[in-house]
């Protein structure tokens, strides 16, 4: 069975510019778009007696929003076949719920009564740590949202897992023509004399180190994409800001997330969490194994 792209809705600016993002990645990759709008009102009132025709307020919007989006969805792409439906459930669950049978999911970066330009709403970072399938956080500039930044960049972590998001980085880029930019950032220990400075020796070795790491995990990953030109860079520095530069030139920043060992969700450390909060493009997280 081929799993569908989700997107989800609920009405703001922020799930509209997410859910015209899923529709051309949809078309892009020859998937079927489902489309969720959480709403509780179900749950909360069950279903309308038969002798009362009125709905309640809470599932006229529902039904609006949905009927909104896949309308929006037919005008931008109608070769896109787009499924849409209204989930009796918090929002964060319903999308978690949906990511179980999702090729990838598709959230906006903000929801309703959150003002453009503020940190990642609620909803979105929670499913971005709990989702079982890669979750792209519709964020950044216009320019970056709508593709003529033609860059996919990419931070390579250290291990087989880390392969995973390089390859996910990769197979975007050929479905956009473009190139990778894979990035590996270093750290060299300081002199415990001099906090001040490091030793030459010692940064050359922990650069050379992260070229390595940086080489040994691209050969991994990219057998299966020969046409897709990488560009390396190896930076000194903390990767959380090392990610933050080339991701304003970028369409897509990917980055590799960790299971936490009960299963109840992503590790989304600080480089995830300063790339959701703060990149120029949209951040797809992409969890490891």
């Amino acid at each position: 069975m081929d799993f569908p792209l989700v997107v989800g809705v609920d009405g703001s600016d922020g799930s509209l510019v997410a859910l015209d993002w899923a529709v051309e990645e949809a078309a892009r990759f020859g998937l079927s778009l489902r489309v969720v709008h959480a709403s509780l009102w179900e749950r909360y009132e069950g279903p309308v007696p038969s002798f009362n025709d009125e709905r309640p307020a809470d599932g006229l919007m529902a039904e609006r929003v949905i009927a909104a989006a896949r309308q929006r969805a037919g005008q931008l792409r109608p070769d896109v076949k787009v499924d849409a439906v209204t989930v009796p459930s918090d929002a964060a669950d319903a999308l978690v719920g949906e990511s179980r049978k999702a090729a990838a999911l598709v959230t906006g970066s903000s929801g309703r009564g959150v003002l453009r330009g503020m940190l990642l709403g609620s909803v979105s970072l929670a499913v971005a740590g709990r989702a079982h399938c890669p979750v792209t956080v519709v964020r950044g500039e216009e320019r970056n949202i709508r593709g003529t930044a033609h860059k996919v960049v990419v931070g390579v972590e250290e291990g087989e897992e880390a392969a995973g998001a390089v390859r996910f980085a990769l197979r975007e880029a050929e479905g956009r023509g473009c190139e990778v930019e894979a990035v590996r950032a270093w750290r060299a220990p300081q002199q415990p004399t001099d906090p001040l400075m490091v030793l030459d020796d010692s940064a050359r070795v922990y650069a050379e180190q992260a070229t390595d790491v940086l080489e040994e995990v691209l050969d991994a990953a990219q057998s299966a994409y020969p046409q897709v030109t990488i560009r390396r860079t190896v930076v000194e520095g903390p990767a959380h800001k090392a990610l933050l530069h080339p991701s304003a030139d970028a369409g897509l920043l990917v980055l590799g997330a960790s299971r936490r060992q009960d299963h109840r969700g992503l590790h989304l450390g600080r480089v995830s969490h300063t790339a959701l909060h703060h990149a120029a493009c949209p951040v797809a997280i992409v969890p490891h194994g």
